[in-house]
């Protein structure tokens, strides 16, 4: 039984700074593209980065530049560093990926950007 475990969400002040990790568990032969998706209240879910297995990374026009996308294969774990947060940025973020060639998604962690 694969699944995916989000951490690292929080309460922040605008300007600061937060690093999400998502920790892949179970009987896993393929880890390929992981991606993070976030929703605000209200609004539809939205793609916030990907990175493929070879490292290749994608981003929203929103975070770049503030959101970095990273993994690491041995730790089955990806991550989002997330700078310069804003007021915008509040959602619930998602991990999700393609693994053992199925999509699986995290259960999600509550961020919120807030003085």
């Amino acid at each position: 039984q694969v699944q995916l475990v989000e951490s690292g969400g929080g309460l922040v002040q605008p300007g600061g700074s937060l690093r999400l990790s998502c920790a892949a568990s179970g009987s896993i032969f393929s880890f390929r593209t992981m991606g993070w998706y976030r929703q605000a209240p209200e609004k539809e879910r939205e793609l916030v980065a990907t990175i493929t297995s070879g490292g290749s990374t994608n981003y929203a026009d929103s975070v770049k530049g503030r959101f970095t996308i990273s993994r690491d294969n041995a730790k089955m774990t990806v991550y989002l560093q997330m700078n310069s947060l804003k007021p915008e940025d509040t959602a619930v973020y998602y991990c999700c990926g393609n693994i053992n060639f199925n999509d699986y998604w995290g259960q999600g962690t509550q961020v919120t950007v807030s003085s």
